[in-house]
């Protein structure tokens, strides 16, 4: 049996949550596709999928597994494309969204310098903070920040964000330094309002009372919160508080001294940026173009104004 197959079909049952949904997808029985995740889990010795009648779900060695193969069939279907579009330029429409704040500063400076290598190709930005519906808004690419929701689109990890504790050095002269999560509370801290979309608080990793390591999840609070991340960002550099912000958008004030980073020794492990499309067979090479795009410059340390 066919092994890019095998993977295909997994990446296929994986991301629709069914086998018969994946089936109909490449117009084959259910049953071939279960004999596939059979071959292919019997061949690496390991379990990949929980099948019940209800549903299907990853198991852990399946969910770092998925996110290889996304990768290593997009890079296939580049290297295919390399290949057999030979001398075609990309061309037509493609259309983009993101989050408002991340794609303010790190898609929308891209866009521009993605037409100039690739002029046949128009492009549409949409910046919001909802959660858009990328199919059913006809969008060829979402930018995501953070953990993705269980879906059937494609995601592909373009780099690592972290969230930082920050505050001015004048903040921290006047009020002193946390040394501990726990000590959050005797400070002013800049978090975002009830109705805004951050329900669980500011995470971190503590050591238990066994001495393992576990994440946890505080709310400080302060006389001053907003529902707009970039209000809080603007409060901070003022000096207003401690914020619980993304390295995206704090790493060149980090860097510059405007802002000192508190709490590293708890901070919680990295989320990532992820570009997100509908798992279609054969992306338009405008979309692979972009992709490959967004990798490559969100590849570069300096990209973030960073050091890291």
């Amino acid at each position: 049996m066919d092994r890019l197959k095998q993977l295909e079909s997994f990446v296929s049952v994986a991301t629709r949550g069914s086998l018969t949904a994946a089936a109909k997808a490449e117009g084959v029985a259910p049953a071939i596709m279960g004999r596939r995740i059979d071959a292919l889990e019997e061949r690496l010795g390991v379990k990949l999928l929980v099948r019940t009648t209800r549903r299907i779900t990853l198991t852990h060695e399946g969910s770092a597994f998925l996110e290889d193969c996304q990768r290593l069939l997009t890079e296939f279907a580049n290297a295919e494309a390399s290949v057999s579009a030979g001398g075609i330029k990309a061309s037509g429409h493609l259309r983009v969204t993101a989050p408002a704040g991340f794609g303010r500063r790190h898609v929308a400076p891209l866009v521009p310098r993605f037409h100039a290598l690739h002029p046949e190709v128009t492009i549409s930005l949409n910046l919001s903070d909802r959660v858009v519906d990328v199919t059913g808004e006809s969008f060829d690419c979402a930018v995501r920040v953070g953990d993705l929701p269980d879906s059937s689109l494609v995601s592909v990890r373009l780099a690592d964000n972290r969230r930082r504790c920050v505050a001015t050095p004048e903040f921290l002269r006047r009020h002193g330094t946390p040394k501990h999560p726990g000590e959050l509370s005797r400070f002013a801290c800049l978090a975002l309002s009830s109705d805004a979309s951050q329900t669980r608080g500011w995470a971190f990793r503590i050591t238990n009372e066994e001495g393992a390591q576990e994440l946890i999840h505080l709310r400080p609070s302060g006389p001053l919160d907003c529902s707009d991340g970039q209000v809080l960002h603007d409060w901070c550099l003022a000096g207003h508080g401690i914020a619980w912000r993304s390295t995206w958008e704090v790493e060149a004030e980090i860097d510059a001294g405007l802002l000192v980073p508190v709490l590293d020794d708890f901070a919680a492990p990295p989320n990532g940026i992820y570009a997100v499309f509908a798992g279609t067979k054969h992306l338009p090479l405008r979309v692979r173009l972009w992709l490959d795009f967004l990798k490559a410059q969100y590849g570069q340390p300096e990209f973030w104004g960073g050091r890291s």
